[in-house]
């Protein structure tokens, strides 16, 4: 994996922010660029190649990227659920829609539908806990969620993906 020229262009800005010896703070930055540039997920490809830029060793970027649940290190679908199930979720509901998700979609957490379209993942808290249960999906958070809102979800990104296509 190497990234584009726009993107390393993109990369240079980012890494000239930091002073001189302290571009490992360029890290997570980095990261969103190469998840971007690969479809959405983060290869160990696409993880060295970050290292090799910012002059570190790899396990350094690898520490990073399994931390945060903003990074996928498997492929993803097209439409990423990301449903919160910390505590104030979990009290308001958020175990019933990830089972109802699961049905729904014939997938378990961390799989995404055969036809590349939707994965389900499990997220701590996203910051809405008076929105409970929410989940996030790319820039968007879904709130409030119900089945019935789940299935509006699902439909709207199908129709999206068909018009797209």
């Amino acid at each position: 994996m190497k990234f584009s020229e726009e993107k390393l262009s993109k990369v240079r800005e980012i890494v000239a922010r930091y002073p001189e010896g302290k571009q490992k703070s360029a890290l997570i930055p980095l990261l969103h660029l190469a998840q971007e540039e690969n479809n959405g997920w983060l290869s160990v490809e696409a993880m060295d190649h970050v290292a090799e830029l910012l002059q570190i060793k790899p396990i350094e970027v690898y520490e990073v990227a399994t931390f945060y649940s903003m990074y996928n290190l498997k492929p993803v679908g097209r439409y990423l659920f990301e449903v919160c199930h910390t505590g104030p979720c979990m009290v308001n509901g958020s175990d019933g829609i990830i089972e109802y998700i699961k049905e729904r979609l014939s997938i378990k957490v961390g799989e995404t539908t055969p036809d590349g379209m939707f994965t389900l993942k499990t997220v701590e808290c996203l910051g809405a806990c008076g929105y409970a249960p929410m989940m996030q999906m790319g820039k968007f958070y879904k709130e409030h969620l119900t089945k019935e809102k789940v299935d509006q979800i699902i439909e709207e990104c199908r129709r999206t993906a068909a018009i797209n296509n």
